[in-house]
This record gives C-alpha cells, structure tokens and sequence, in this order.
C-alpha cells in the first residue's frame, strides 16, 4: 500500500516500540528458561552423588524438563514475532523508496557505496528459520523459485540484457520495476547506475534472486553442492558469471567460496573467491534445439544432466555458435561438462529462433529512458 511520509514515519514508529517491547519479553523468558535449565543440572548432579533415581526426582525431572520445553516454545514464538516486526519495517521502507523512485526522486549512489550496500544486503537477508520437520520453501538459499511465481517490484534478480558494447549478452543485478500480466514482460533497472535504460524483458531472462539464507546445519539440502555449476556475482562488481562451487558455507554467515571461469590462468579458474548466498544462482543456460524450420528454447537447471543435439547459449550470455549436433552433459563435477560440435559455425543469437516454452512471448530486450 502507499505510505505517505509521515504515515510511514508513524507506522515504523509504532513497530519499533512493538520491537522494543518484544526484545524485553524474549529476555524474561530467556532467564526463565535459564533458571529452569540450572534446576535440571543440579537435580542430575544429585542423582548422581546418590546413585540412583528416586521417585521423587524422576517426577521432578519430568515436571522440570516440561518447563523447559514449554519455555523454550514461548521464546521461539516471541522470536517469530520479532522478526516479523522487522520484516514489515523493511517492508515499509523499501516501499517508500520505490515511491520515491517512481515519482523521480532517484538518489545516486557512488560505487563505493553501492558495494557496501549490496553487501550489508546480503548479510542482512533473513535466514530460514523452519519448524521440526518442515522444509526449506522456493527461493530459500539454493532452492529455486516456483515455475509461476512473479518477482515483486523492488525484489533483486539476475537480468540477461544486451550488451550495447559488444555482441554477448550479460546477467546483471537488476531490481524489478513492474511486470506485465498480459505481455509477461518484466521492467528492470540496472542496480549499477539508474539513469541507464530501463529493460524490458521476458520471464525467461529473469532469475529472481534467494529471499532468504538457508541455514548449513539445519537445512543442507538448501544449498549447492560442491562442484556445482553455478551463475554468481563477481565480486566488486554487478554482474554475473559462471562458476564452481568450490566450498559451501559452514555456519549461517559465511559465504560460498567459489572458483569463476578464467582463461587467463593455467586450469580455467580463477582463485576462490568469497560470494553470499544471496548473490549465488542455478545456473541457467538456454537450449535451442531441433532443425532451422523446428527450434526450441528452453532452460537447463544445474542439478539436472542430459543430451540433446542443438546449440549451447551458456549463463554469460554467449550466443556464437550454431551446429547441427551438440552434446552437453552436466553433472557435479566440471570435468563432466563437455561441449562437440560436428560441422562449421555460424553466428546466431537466441532472438534468431522460434520459442517454445510455457513463456511463448518474444526473448527481447527493449530499453526504454
């Protein structure tokens, strides 16, 4: 909804008391819990020295280690609610920023500034936090987004634009202006500089970026394995390129240590390299396949592995080669991955081709002031 500036000082306002009193109760409760944690160490080290359980200090035990359980659930739904205190302050402020924006009130950054804002970004992103036995949901860590879901204004993807400087298209940090129900088209902004032309592209050249950070020790399965073909954001800069999966995070706050494609060094990778969980994708790479009068595009997830004959557009937007049969296989390791080709070359670029998928629109990118 439209916030006024002083409606959302008002209501940031009341939140942050909301805030400031919840933090106050997650206390008390901590100290409960805390007490009541020391009452179940001392009734052990009893039974210890005794040597033997007694029917009273098995139900003290028992009424002890309930207290405790219920105490601990009291602390995590208070926690909860604090959180969601948060994540509405955010809420609110992001959408007073997009109000400014889309009224003209564009504030330059500096790039300096830029960097550490993209970075305290991704540390600040929520983390996961699911009950005992739920599962990580779409767009947490490595988890990709659902096949219909629709990034929100204001939400950071990863955009395949065209390169006005050169032939290859590249994956930016984007922030999504709007989307086109009709057209199925989202309008992007550069997050490096917003007086560039506006993108306007089809869903396929979208990826939506993680809303949340999963947690290593207790959602594994939400993060990339290791060797695993990924598009991450190099660092210092905002765009996307491929890499390995070199090391996965071991605590909530560490990052992925990744190694980027460069031909410069002896074994095609540059040095490891830190990037977050929130700049770190599947890998997406466009398949056009059958004969000149019969094509197709489609995406190819990283985790998946195959063979089809027709050509390889790769996640840095190159787009050169057109053969009559190609194989590509991808598995976890880089050395699985391996591109043939059986006749000469010619240059295309996906716009050449006819598309089918769900998305039927046109691949294109329209930049408009």
């Amino acid at each position: 909804m439209p916030y006024s500036a002083e409606n959302a000082a008002v209501q940031v306002q009341e939140r942050l008391k909301s805030l400031y009193a919840l933090v106050h109760e997650i206390e008390n409760e901590r100290q409960k819990g805390e007490h009541t944690l020391e009452s179940i160490y001392k009734t052990h080290d009893k039974i210890n020295q005794e040597g033997r359980v007694t029917p009273y200090n098995q139900q003290k035990l028992k009424n002890l280690y309930t207290t405790a359980k219920n105490d601990a659930s009291k602390e995590e739904e208070l926690l909860r609610q604090a959180l969601t205190k948060i994540n509405e302050i955010r809420t609110i402020c992001n959408e007073r920023r997009l109000q400014a924006r889309n009224g003209g009130n564009r504030e330059t950054v500096h790039r300096g500034a830029l960097m550490k804002m993209l970075q305290v970004s991704a540390q600040t992103l929520p983390l996961w936090v699911g009950k005992p036995g739920s599962k990580a949901p779409p767009l947490c860590g490595a988890i990709p987004a659902d096949s219909n879901y629709i990034a929100k204004p204001g939400d950071m993807v990863a955009a395949l634009v065209k390169n006005v400087e050169g032939d290859e298209d590249n994956w930016i940090l984007a922030e999504v202006v709007s989307f086109n129900a009709i057209t199925r088209k989202y309008e992007v902004d550069d997050i490096d500089e917003e007086q560039k032309p506006r993108h306007t592209l089809s869903k396929r050249r979208v990826v939506p970026l993680p809303l949340m950070r999963a947690n290593p020790e207790t959602d594994p399965h939400a993060l990339f394995h290791k060797g695993a073909i990924v598009m991450a954001l190099y660092p210092q800069t905002t765009c996307f390129y491929k890499a390995i999966v070199n090391q996965l995070p071991a605590t909530p706050t560490e990052d992925y240590e990744v190694l980027f494609e460069d031909p410069n060094f002896a074994d095609g990778f540059a040095p490891p390299l830190n990037v977050s969980q929130r700049y770190v994708i599947d890998i997406k790479e466009l398949i056009i396949t059958g004969t000149s009068s019969s094509s197709s595009l489609q995406s190819v997830s990283n985790n998946s592995s195959g063979v089809s004959d027709g050509i390889i557009i790769n996640s840095i937007g190159c787009s050169s080669i057109a053969t009559t049969s190609c194989s590509f296989r991808t598995t976890g390791d880089i050395s699985s991955a391996s591109l043939t080709t059986t006749t000469t070359t010619t240059t295309t670029t996906a716009d050449d081709y006819s598309l089918s998928s769900n998305d039927d629109d046109e691949d294109d990118d329209i930049s408009t002031d």
